[in-house]
């Protein structure tokens, strides 16, 4: 697959050994969430070497805003297919995932034999200060590329208030956006050239392909054992990948009340410490459907069955990401030659400036705070002052040093600060 590069001309793909390569190493760095994961793809792809352009990133970045599942690992995948076509989406997809979903697994297994895990605990103590600083950093830079007028600006700060102080759906604030966007663009013209137009039977084509792959195996799953447990998930965390509009925390309430109180397969601080864990490993957030797998298995059958859970798990989660971007992806140009769609994507581009916002505070404040309470059932997050971590404080200061004045490569930021957090555990005799 080519790219074009208004200056330069057509843009030979890249090898596949960089392709692998690049979104290796994103896949490894990806912690924090999706706030820290799309700057760092940002910083990969757009800043570092000329894949994707501004533009290109905040379209692509709107329109996985758009889709059910986890947006990060979609954009990721985008990315790869945008620069070496339906291999690179696989590469850029799967390399997103994958360094994860083999930490949790190990952290579930030790989990599930032994409890919570402290040592993991301290470490990445660290490495979560450390995101806070990414994030802030990540943060200035997209505002400054996405709001360009004032209209961006007031729909970044109502997004952000909307989800921070009123709790309003995720969904409504994409939709509002969008028609405020849409409505602000009538009677305009597109001022780029037409995009190709992508024939319907290739999209059907994708759809079918994709389906398959994903709902033939739990279709099989049930015929083998109807009312089995790997049956049961399969279908559970199918229906969660189709509704996880917003990320993971979007779910989290309705996930937990369907995991601890109708199926019984964790307990509430089980859940609780699914998330933690979650929160501190690379790749997505959602990938505490996984840990929820296996403990569901080993807890009813042994690490075999547990492992067959997680597996089941990851497949039904993550297929249908695939089959979303893989049939959607090359409408995105399209969408940018039509005035009213276009300008709903960069109404939803402003937005997703208050969504990040809200995330990096809502991740920040429970970092730093050992307490941290809402007002009303959609209020206001406020941390309890009293419960000021300082170590978290501590540890944050010296990640921005290490990051903003020292400007060292996060290949060597996380492992320092992961050592930094697992020697103040320990000064301050913490378990």
């Amino acid at each position: 697959m080519t790219d074009t590069d208004a200056a330069t001309g057509p843009r030979a793909a890249p090898e596949t050994g960089e392709v692998f390569r690049v979104f290796g190493r994103i896949g490894l760095l990806s912690f924090g969430g999706p706030a820290a994961q799309i700057a760092l793809m940002h910083r990969e792809l757009v800043e570092a070497r000329p894949w994707l352009t501004e533009k290109q990133f905040l379209q692509a970045l709107s329109f996985c805003m758009l889709l059910p599942g986890p947006e990060a690992m979609q954009l990721a995948t985008y990315a790869g297919w945008r620069v070496a076509g339906v291999k690179g989406g696989l590469i850029g997809g799967l390399l997103f995932v994958i360094p994860g979903a083999l930490v949790i697994l190990a952290l579930a297994s030790l989990y599930a034999a032994y409890g919570s895990v402290p040592l993991a605990q301290a470490l990445f103590l660290g490495i979560k200060a450390t995101v806070i600083v990414i994030v802030a950093q990540a943060l200035l830079r997209v505002s400054r590329r996405a709001l360009n007028r004032p209209l961006a600006w007031a729909l970044a700060a109502g997004a952000f208030l909307g989800l921070f102080v009123f709790g309003l759906p995720f969904p409504l604030i994409v939709l509002a956006a969008a028609l405020v966007g849409a409505v602000a663009a009538a009677g305009g013209a597109a001022d780029i050239a037409p995009a190709p137009r992508v024939a319907t039977r290739d999209t059907a084509r994708t759809v079918a392909l994709w389906g398959a792959i994903w709902l033939l195996p739990l279709a099989a799953l049930w015929l083998a054992a109807p009312g089995g447990l790997l049956a049961e998930v399969g279908l559970f965390f199918s229906k969660l990948a189709v509704v996880t509009f917003g990320g993971a925390y979007a779910v989290l309430a309705w996930m937990v009340q369907e995991v601890v109180q109708d199926f019984g397969w964790l307990t509430t601080a089980q859940m609780m410490d699914a998330l933690g864990l979650a929160e501190t490993t690379p790749g997505p957030l959602i990938l505490v459907t996984e840990f929820v797998g296996f403990l569901a298995g080993a807890q009813a059958g042994g690490f075999w069955l547990g492992l067959a859970a997680a597996a089941v798990t990851l497949w039904v989660t993550f297929a249908p990401c695939f089959l979303w971007i893989f049939a959607g992806a090359p409408y995105v140009e399209w969408i940018a030659t039509r005035p009213r769609l276009q300008g709903a994507l960069d109404a939803i581009t402003a937005a997703v400036v208050g969504v990040i916002a809200n995330l990096s505070l809502w991740f920040a404040l429970h970092v730093l705070f050992g307490e941290v309470v809402r007002m009303g059932e959609a209020g206001l997050w406020l941390p309890v002052p009293a419960t000021v971590d300082p170590g978290a404080l501590l540890l944050t200061i010296l990640a921005g040093g290490l990051i903003f004045w020292r400007r060292l490569d996060l290949l060597l930021v996380l492992p320092l600060m992961a050592l930094a957090g697992l020697a103040w555990s320990y000064a301050a005799g913490l378990p």
